[in-house]
């Protein structure tokens, strides 16, 4: 779990801070003397988001940060953004990718606040089951369109205010890892990417492939390994297949996908710990949902509810 806190008067400090919280910087102002800075962090391994406030107006030229940087803008703007032949002003309400993570980039921000999102880049791929190729890339700075920009910005708010808000929720692991591929496929969902080429051959090989043994094998390893993050490219690994190979194999005979599928089992694996906890020990049906990956309660709840047709709570209550 990483946090950090910062707010100075100082545009010198200030600079200083922003270069070692992000990248190598330089920034600037036409109102040195009222340059209060305000900035708040909480993060994972993966995945950061910073709540920043600039009360006055500050230029900066920005070194690659190597992390794909989002932007939710709350107040004020930045304008005259700009990197490698993309030149944009951001107002309240958009949601936008900064930089590739490779560019450096250069603006103003004008009496702003607004929150930066930073993952690593390799989470694209993870999400998109194609580690074993050239790295997935955004290809455009804006979402597709609004209202997904405004279900990105909702998955964000939701990632800083219910998992991130909580240490206890954020460190347990298959909470980050759920959390931190759940923003990255939304991600992928908002902006145009490399996620969804392919050649047509490797297509039809990989639907060749997907064959019941390759799907037993991905089964075993999803049971081996459902306490654990895994993710789509290591099953396929484990199955010995491409990943395109094993979502065909789960919607071929199973009519689901592999992470559909380890949710079931992580749920039952819940289900087993509810049975066996006891209240009185203090075993709760939040600290249960979240060692198997469940970071939010009430849809735990409403995903439990459908499967065993019964409260969680009742079941850790022996009712």
């Amino acid at each position: 779990m990483e946090s950090l806190s910062f707010e100075s008067d100082d545009l010198g400090a200030t600079e200083d801070f922003l270069s070692r919280a992000y990248a190598r910087m330089s920034i600037g102002s036409t109102t040195p003397d009222a340059t209060h800075t305000r900035v708040t962090r909480t993060g994972i391994d993966a995945v950061s988001i910073d709540e920043i406030d600039l009360s006055f107006e500050m230029s900066y030229s920005v070194t690659p940060l190597g992390k794909i940087c989002l932007c939710v803008m709350h107040d004020g703007t930045v304008r005259d953004h700009g990197f490698h032949g993309v030149q944009d002003d951001f107002g309240p309400g958009d949601v936008v990718l900064f930089a590739p993570p490779e560019l450096p980039y250069a603006g103003r921000i004008c009496n702003a606040r607004y929150n930066i999102t930073m993952l690593d880049p390799g989470l694209l791929s993870q999400v998109a089951g194609e580690q074993s190729g050239p790295p997935v890339r955004l290809t455009g700075h804006r979402p597709h369109s609004t209202a997904v920009a405004r279900q990105l910005g909702r998955t964000i708010a939701y990632l800083r205010d219910q998992v991130l808000a909580d240490p206890a929720v954020a460190e347990q692991p298959l909470v980050a890892s759920t959390a931190a591929q759940h923003l990255a496929a939304s991600v992928l969902s908002a902006f145009p990417s490399t996620a969804l080429g392919g050649d047509a051959g490797i297509a039809a090989r990989d639907e060749r492939d997907a064959h019941p043994l390759i799907l037993r094998r991905a089964l075993a390893y999803i049971d081996d390994h459902a306490d654990r993050p895994i993710t789509v490219a290591e099953i396929a690994g484990a199955a010995h297949v491409t990943p395109r190979a094993l979502q065909y194999a789960f919607r071929r005979h199973l009519d689901t996908t592999p992470l559909a599928h380890l949710r079931q089992v992580r749920l039952a694996q819940a289900h087993l710990d509810l049975m066996a906890g006891d209240p009185t020990d203090g075993a709760t049906v939040t600290e249960i949902a979240a060692r198997w990956g469940f970071h939010h309660p009430g849809r735990f709840a409403s995903l439990y509810r459908d499967t065993y047709h019964r409260a969680p709570h009742q079941t850790l209550n022996g009712s």
